[in-house]
């Protein structure tokens, strides 16, 4: 019971850290977990969202670099 006259503190000291160290390179996300299924797609969601942000795509080779996975494949085969 005396623990729970703490909890204003302990919140206060949550916020302070989630405040002063989520930046935009490396945010906090705070994720409701009521419902399994529900944190899933959410933890989804953020994950793909993270993804698209990369705009990621395949490197460009060259026609040396083609030559020497065409080679490697037959190899491997």
């Amino acid at each position: 019971m005396r623990e729970r006259l703490k909890w204003g503190s302990y919140m206060r000291a949550y916020e302070d850290m989630i405040r002063n160290t989520a930046t935009d390179f490396a945010p906090w996300y705070v994720v409701p977990a009521d419902h399994k299924w529900f944190t899933q797609v959410v933890v989804a969601d953020v994950i793909v969202q993270a993804l698209e942000e990369l705009d990621l795509s395949y490197p460009k080779l060259t026609p040396t670099q083609r030559a020497a996975i065409r080679g490697a494949r037959r190899t491997l085969r």
